[in-house]
C-alpha cells in the first residue's frame, strides 16, 4: 500500500458521543489528534500523531492520582504509595478504563494495526487514554483534567491498596533482589522498527550479571515493567502465581 493511500475509517467517528463517554467536552483539534495513533499518522502522508498528548497527559495523570492517594491514605508510607500509583496508572489498569468506555473504536489505526487486533490492544489503549488526558487538560484546565481522571478511575483507585502490592513490578523485583542480597536491576532497552510500527525490547539483569527477564513492547517503560514481570516469574514462580 502507498504510503499516501487514505488510512481506514475508524469504526466510530462520532466525536460528541466519545465527549460523552469520556467525561469531558475536549477542543475539536486536540480530540482528533489524542485519538490519531502513529500508523494512521503514516499512512496518511506524515500528519501529527497522539504521542506529545500522551506524554503530557502521562505527567498530568501521574500528579493526579498521587494526591489522591497521599491525601486518601495519610498513614501509608512512600514506598507503598509509589507501588499504588504505579500500579493504577500503568498499561493493564489503564486499558480497562478504555475498554470501559468503547475508546478502542474511535482510534484512528493504520490499515496494518487495525488487521492485528489494534484496536484491542492494552499498550495503544492505555496511551491513548493518556493522550485524551492530556487534550484535557489543554483544553479546560487542571481542574478539570482532575475531574475526568478521578471519574474514570474510581473503580481503579478504590482498589489500589491491592494493586499496589501486584502490578508495579520494577518495584516489585527492586525489592526482590535486595531481599536475596543482589544488585539492583539494571535494564537495557533497545528499539527496533520504523517511528510508526516501533517496538522496543527491554532486558533485566542484577548489576552486571546474566539476564533475568525479557519482554518487548510498544514503548519503554511499559516494555521495562514486562521484562521485571517476566524476571519474577522465572526467579519466584510462586510469587506470581499468588499475586498476579
Amino acid at each position: 500500500m502507498s504510503r499516501h493511500s487514505a488510512p481506514p475509517v475508524p469504526p466510530n467517528s462520532d466525536q460528541a458521543e466519545l465527549a460523552r463517554l469520556w467525561g469531558a467536552t475536549i477542543d475539536p483539534e486536540l480530540l482528533d489528534l489524542a485519538i490519531t495513533h502513529r500508523s494512521y499518522a503514516y499512512e496518511a502522508g506524515g500528519i501529527a500523531h497522539n504521542e506529545r498528548l500522551e506524554f503530557l497527559g502521562d505527567s498530568v495523570l501521574s500528579i493526579v492520582v498521587a494526591d489522591h492517594l497521599y491525601h486518601e491514605f495519610p498513614d501509608l508510607p512512600e514506598s507503598d504509595l509509589s507501588r499504588m500509583r504505579a500500579a493504577t496508572v500503568s498499561q493493564e489498569p489503564l486499558a480497562i478504563v478504555a475498554r470501559s468506555i468503547g475508546l478502542g473504536d474511535f482510534i484512528r489505526l493504520g490499515r496494518g494495526e487495525g488487521l492485528t487486533g489494534g484496536r484491542d490492544k492494552d499498550s495503544i489503549l492505555s496511551d491513548t487514554v493518556e493522550a485524551l488526558i492530556g487534550a484535557t487538560y489543554l483544553s479546560l484546565g487542571m481542574e478539570e483534567a482532575r475531574r475526568v481522571v478521578l471519574e474514570r478511575l474510581s473503580g481503579l483507585l478504590d482498589h489500589a491498596v491491592e494493586r499496589g502490592q501486584t502490578q508495579d513490578w520494577k518495584t516489585i523485583l527492586a525489592e526482590y533482589a535486595r531481599s536475596q542480597g543482589a544488585d539492583d536491576p539494571v535494564y537495557t532497552v533497545t528499539g527496533r522498527g520504523p517511528d510508526h510500527s516501533r517496538t522496543f525490547a527491554a532486558a533485566v539483569a542484577f548489576g552486571s550479571g546474566e539476564t533475568v527477564g525479557a519482554a518487548s513492547e510498544s514503548s519503554k517503560k511499559h516494555a521495562e515493567n514486562l521484562a521485571a514481570r517476566d524476571a519474577m516469574l522465572r526467579l519466584d514462580p510462586d510469587f506470581i502465581h499468588h499475586h498476579d
